[in-house]
């Protein structure tokens, strides 16, 4: 696949294909359908919608009228919010959705139907979120992991979502993903989890434990995404400052560095929770328009009908 560098390259590079299916986990909500028809707008994929009949009817009707007789929309009834995750979850799980997304609904409510050990979609591996952004000035997408999953995550939990990461980055077209696992500075420093963790995870892939992408760390910030920074730090070689993947060390310093360019830079993203069978869109009601579609077109990329 040809790399990605704009996120509006993703969308545009979705042909319509009848195979792609989302799954939407209580779809009777105006912010839900609003991404829904944005998605069918650009052909992204067919949507199997879960919700009480009435409600999802009477708002389809009110609201989003284009959809009613939409030759790609499903509608199914369910009672509540878990049954609503089952039968999404088990649409995924029977392959005929591709796609799983969230919609009206509790998160804990959808992840407990994923994790479900008879219809589930458990790989064994962790979930975690990875977000691509958009920002202005930088010639490719840059991808932050994780700022909505894993609290505090261990050293095997950071390899794990590494992997995660470095999979739907090379699911629009980035080969060989260069991975930063950030940290205060870049030198290992006994004081400080993240650098010590950081270099264990260089350590790894450079034997092979963390395969399809090369990781170097510890790295600051700015040494990870500016080869200027890198340079006058001293810190050489051909991925100085070149960084596709940035890891956090815990989920507060990725929610501040994801929100600090959505709101200060207006900086356009789309996020998935990877490690499933599946992706899954958690799109929240404060999310622009663009970022679900974004989101849609992400999860999308990175899935498959087996």
């Amino acid at each position: 696949m040809t790399k990605m560098t704009t996120l509006t390259d993703l969308v545009d590079s979705i042909s319509e294909n009848e195979e792609n299916s989302v799954a939407v986990a209580a779809a009777a909500d105006s912010a839900v359908l609003e991404a829904v028809s944005l998605a069918l707008g650009h052909g992204l994929a067919s949507f199997r919608l879960y919700d009480d009949e009435s409600k999802l009817k009477a708002l389809i009707q009110n609201s989003f009228p284009h959809l009613e007789y939409h030759p790609r929309i499903q509608t199914f009834h369910v009672k509540g919010a878990a049954q609503a995750a089952k039968e999404a979850v088990k649409s995924v799980y029977m392959n005929e959705s591709n796609v799983l997304m969230k919609g009206h609904i509790p998160t804990a409510v959808l992840l407990k139907a994923v994790l479900n050990p008879d219809f589930g979609l458990r790989t064994g591996n962790v979930l975690s979120h990875v977000a691509a952004f958009e920002i202005q000035g930088f010639d490719r997408l840059i991808f932050i992991t994780d700022a909505g999953m894993n609290i505090s995550p261990d050293l095997q939990q950071k390899a794990q979502i590494i992997q995660n990461a470095v999979q739907i980055a090379r699911s629009v077209g980035v080969d060989m993903p260069i991975v930063a696992p950030l940290a205060a500075v870049e030198v290992v420093n006994p004081n400080m989890q993240a650098t010590l963790d950081a270099a264990a995870l260089t350590a790894m892939n450079r034997r092979g434990q963390i395969t399809d992408c090369i990781i170097d760390g510890p790295l600051a910030l700015d040494n990870a995404i500016s080869p200027k920074a890198a340079e006058h730090k001293g810190i050489l070689g051909e991925t100085a400052g070149k960084a596709d993947i940035l890891l956090v060390p815990n989920i507060e310093s990725g929610n501040i560095l994801y929100k600090s360019l959505v709101y200060f830079s207006n900086a356009k993203v789309g996020g998935v929770i990877a490690g499933a069978k599946a992706p899954i869109v958690l799109t929240s009601r404060a999310d622009s328009a663009d970022s679900k579609l974004f989101s849609l077109a992400l999860a999308i990329c990175s899935s498959t009908i087996s």
